[in-house]
């Protein structure tokens, strides 16, 4: 018995074959794609990558787009809301609404990261979500990956950081979703170094972790691009053509990519300070929402 017990234990560390295959099981590492080893430069996207935290998904219970505050709020100020900053930022050729001191963006050219086409952009009911705001790091992602324990004006800022924010083409974002770099990447391969390295750099910046997978699919991308920078955020631009700095301005603001052209101007209901209104807030009427935002009296 102790032979036969010795002799299945010697059995058992040898490659197991498959008989009629000829079939052995697939080697771990890099033969089963690990991330190649690569050197790590200093100021890399690399090298940040290295001082992310690794742990699992934590439970989405509990969330919420609105724990990380209203959507697209003037966090910098500039009196136009950040859907309006960040697509004056990312397209060229722009033209805005008359009355808004160059806030809200009517039209323009948009060379999508995402995907490499290029965008006409004109704003309005069924065109505007051709091209839509993504947050980089989704936020749903985010609150599984160390969110939850941020306070909510650090929730606020993540939503509307520039570092976060890309002007993308609608259908890709819509395909994105809340994914994370281990099931969604860009079809456009020239711009997922950039892309991953701005996750990587959002997830610095918050003190977000990343799942094993997540971490080796960027590291993956980033192999092929070592000297890949860390991201410098882009801030928004203050655009005012009359008027002095910090005035507000009817900025049209919006949740996703539903900003219509509903109206000029200011409302009564805004002008009297009780605006934006949302499904569910007292008083809701469908009817104050005429650019079918999902957020009434903002245009």
């Amino acid at each position: 018995m102790k032979y036969l017990r010795s002799t299945l234990l010697s059995l058992s560390v040898l490659p197991i074959l498959v008989f009629g295959t000829g079939c052995v099981p697939q080697e771990s590492g890099a033969a089963a794609g690990a991330p190649p080893v690569v050197q790590v430069q200093s100021g890399t996207a690399l090298e940040q990558l290295e001082g992310i935290t690794i742990k699992g998904r934590a439970p989405k219970t509990g969330y919420d787009r609105t724990e990380f505050g209203p959507a697209w709020a003037d966090v910098d100020h500039n009196g136009c809301d950040t859907r309006n900053d960040i697509l004056a930022r990312d397209l060229v050729d722009l033209a805005f609404r008359d009355g808004t001191k160059n806030c809200v963006v009517t039209s323009g050219t948009f060379l999508d990261p995402y995907t490499g086409t290029t965008i006409s952009f004109v704003r309005g009911n069924t065109t505007s979500t051709a091209v839509q705001i993504d947050h980089v790091v989704a936020l749903s992602d985010a609150w599984q990956k160390g969110a939850q324990q941020l306070t909510a004006e650090k929730r606020r800022e993540l939503a509307n950081d520039p570092l976060n924010l890309l002007a993308s083409d609608g259908p890709a974002n819509g395909a994105k979703s809340d994914s994370d770099a281990a099931t969604w990447l860009p079809s456009n391969k020239g711009f997922r170094c950039e892309y991953v390295a701005r996750q990587t750099a959002v997830k610095a910046e918050y003190g977000l972790w990343m799942t094993q997978a997540e971490h080796d699919a960027i590291a993956t991308v980033l192999a092929g691009c070592p000297d890949e920078p860390v991201p410098v955020r882009d801030g928004t631009i203050t655009r005012f053509a009359a008027g002095s700095a910090g005035e507000a301005v009817d900025g049209g603001a919006s949740d996703g990519a539903g900003d219509g052209t509903a109206g000029e101007g200011p409302t009564p209901v805004k002008a009297a300070g009780a605006a934006p209104i949302r499904p569910g807030d007292p008083g809701w009427d469908p009817k104050f929402d005429g650019d079918g935002d999902g957020v009434g009296c903002t245009s």
